[in-house]
């Protein structure tokens, strides 16, 4: 079924690709995704290194550059199965107080369907746009969160514009949330998809946020239209007008 190509470099060992045959009754593109899954290098480091997906990686990258899950950190990870960001989530906010002289965080993944535990974390059964989940969350937290992030992806149609547009309205959804648990200064992650619809989202994450970027992490394969926004400096609710005044 496999077969590995020779190494004809004469440079040394090293990784070789595999190549997958099609077999009856596995589609083309099924065939593909085997192949490129058997030759990631993310996917064979996440399974060296414990991590429950490829994904781990993207969340890493990006919080190597903009320092968000820090020591102590509250953090809330929607959408979290299968637990690869709660799992990078506990160990950089030192949830689980490896090292005491760090400050201890907190991280709860929130998902609609049942996650394995993570050491560390506090997994809740939850549809995060439920009424009052906002306030659930910040109950469990015993506070308002540092962090909201999501790597959450609407269910594919196999339209792309169609697809596109489910997840940024899953991405607004979140911010949404995220506008109602974060504390001021906080930070907000989200995956999107390039697609031609993200103006409304960044114009809204540009008015609650001091700023906004967008970044492709080096995880991301560079076939997906996958990007993520990162929003930090989170000024805090919206005040409301006074009818009285």
């Amino acid at each position: 079924m496999k077969k590995p190509t020779k190494n004809t470099s004469g440079r040394g060992q090293r990784d070789l690709t595999v190549k997958v045959k099609t077999a009856r009754g596995r589609s083309l593109s099924s065939t593909r995704w085997l192949q490129r899954q058997l030759n990631d290098p993310y996917v064979k480091k996440a399974k060296a290194e414990g991590y429950r997906g490829r994904a781990a990686y993207k969340i890493l990258e990006i919080d190597d550059k903009y320092r968000f899950l820090v020591p102590g950190a509250r953090i809330v990870d929607l959408g979290c199965a299968p637990g690869g960001w709660c799992q990078v989530a506990v160990k950089r906010a030192n949830a689980l107080a490896e090292r005491p002289s760090k400050a201890q965080g907190r991280v709860l993944g929130i998902d609609l369907q049942e996650v394995e535990a993570i050491p560390g974390a506090e997994i809740h059964q939850l549809d995060f746009l439920s009424e009052d989940a906002d306030k659930l969350v910040m109950a469990w937290l015993d506070g308002p969160a540092d962090v909201v992030m999501s790597d959450m992806a609407a269910s594919s149609s196999g339209h792309k514009q169609t697809d596109h547009l489910k997840i940024i309205a899953l991405c607004e959804a979140a911010a949404e949330f995220a506008f109602d648990v974060l504390t001021p200064g906080g930070t907000f992650v989200a995956k999107v998809l390039a697609g031609g619809a993200e103006g409304n989202l960044q114009k809204l994450l540009k008015s609650r946020f001091e700023k906004v970027a967008n970044v492709k992490p080096p995880a991301s394969r560079a076939d997906s239209s996958e990007k993520f926004v990162v929003a930090t400096g989170f000024k805090g609710p919206l005040v409301q007008d006074d009818p009285d005044a």
